[in-house]
């Protein structure tokens, strides 16, 4: 019995040995510098060949402009951070092409010392450095009040010549998650909307759950709770509610389901109302800008010959407006649904529940607002 009691307690020394072991391996060993570097040359800030750091190669002269060069740019950055003796909060002048991210981009005192993000909502939110500088770029570039300001002072269901459609731009994780705080989508007047996505202790900002020079998600961190998430495919079927937001009846679906199904329902009630209160027919092609265009034919879809610069949608009323900025912003966000599903819920039934009032939905009835 002695024996077998030592060598049980050898056994369990060398399970906690190993366990040891593998934890500092993981989470107290630093990573090395090929390692890190290896990572970020994959990630999508090291793409050279992306439109995103490529878009002002032909323009005369080839720079990123000042509006752009603070995204698109690693010294337009710094120059927004004043890490280049430069103003801070600005970027002062155009950027040279050719430049991706780099280390030194969120790797300067600057960068360690932000503590807050303002967003084009002019909501300035407190963050840690980290996420911080992942916001400065990932929160889009209209909000609340640029939808407002557009629409102010004009009839709801009257066209206006001078109402274009308001982009919110693209990688619009941080509006997303920071939801009613930071009114990165349109939020109608009267209603709440939730602020912030409380995840879990450990969670809850851009590089807890994102590598922060990969960008990828190790779906291992996430299955200690989700036990459906195996590998980073099963992240889309996550889902804790128990609330029936479509009205379909299954609430074990995904809850990005229970989104797009929202938003699915948004489309034609877009293009009820564009034909039958602003006069002409609507149609949605997301790969192309300016993303709405006449339906020349009324097929319900933007063809080949129509998704082009000269047939774009010129009819809106600020209602229109309205409705298909967050029916955009949804499209723009393919992770909403983790991000903060619940204010893209909130942010399509308020859309539909206010084109309902004007041209009247038989199924809306069964939709369900968190």
């Amino acid at each position: 019995m002695k024996g077998s009691a030592i060598l049980t307690l050898g056994l369990v020394l060398m399970a906690l040995t190993g366990l040891i072991l593998w934890g500092y391996q993981f989470f107290v060993a630093p990573e090395s510098v090929e390692a890190i570097a290896a990572k970020w040359a994959r990630s999508g800030h090291a793409d050279k060949t992306s439109p995103a750091f490529t878009n002002w190669d032909e323009d005369d002269p080839p720079v990123v402009p000042q509006t752009c060069a603070k995204c698109h740019s690693m010294t337009g950055y710094t120059d927004f951070l004043g890490e280049d003796g430069s103003a801070v909060g600005q970027v002062d002048e155009p950027a040279p092409v050719g430049s991706v991210h780099y280390c030194h981009t969120c790797h300067n005192p600057a960068a360690h010392d932000l503590t807050t993000v303002r967003f084009p909502s002019g909501a300035e939110l407190a963050e840690n450095s980290y996420a911080a500088n992942c916001m400065q770029c990932h929160q889009g570039r209209a909000a609340t009040t640029t939808v407002n300001k557009a629409v102010e002072g004009l009839d709801p269901d009257a066209v206006a010549e001078e109402l274009s459609f308001i982009n919110v731009h693209y990688a619009i994780a941080a509006a997303t998650l920071m939801g009613g705080d930071a009114q990165g989508g349109y939020q109608y007047a009267g209603k709440s909307y939730v602020g912030r996505f409380e995840h879990v202790e450990d969670y809850q900002t851009c590089s807890q759950c994102h590598n922060p020079h990969s960008t990828a998600i190790d779906p291992d961190t996430c299955s200690p709770c989700h036990a459906n998430v195996v590998d980073a495919g099963d992240l889309r079927d996550i889902r804790q509610s128990a609330v029936d937001y479509d009205g379909d009846g299954n609430v074990s679906e995904p809850i990005a389901d229970e989104i797009a199904a929202l938003h699915a329902a948004l489309y034609p009630a877009l293009q009820a109302y564009a034909a039958q209160i602003a006069g002409a027919p609507i149609a949605y092609e997301k790969h192309t800008h300016p993303y709405f265009f006449i339906d020349t034919n009324a097929n319900g879809a933007a063809d080949a010959d129509e998704a082009n610069r000269g047939n774009l949608y010129a009819s809106w009323t600020p209602r229109l407006l309205r409705a298909a900025y967050n029916y955009h912003y949804v499209n723009q966000d393919r992770g909403a649904y983790t991000h903060n599903p619940h204010y893209v819920l909130q942010m399509l039934y308020d859309s539909l529940e206010d084109l309902n009032q004007v041209t009247p939905a038989a199924d809306f009835e069964r939709f369900v607002r968190p």
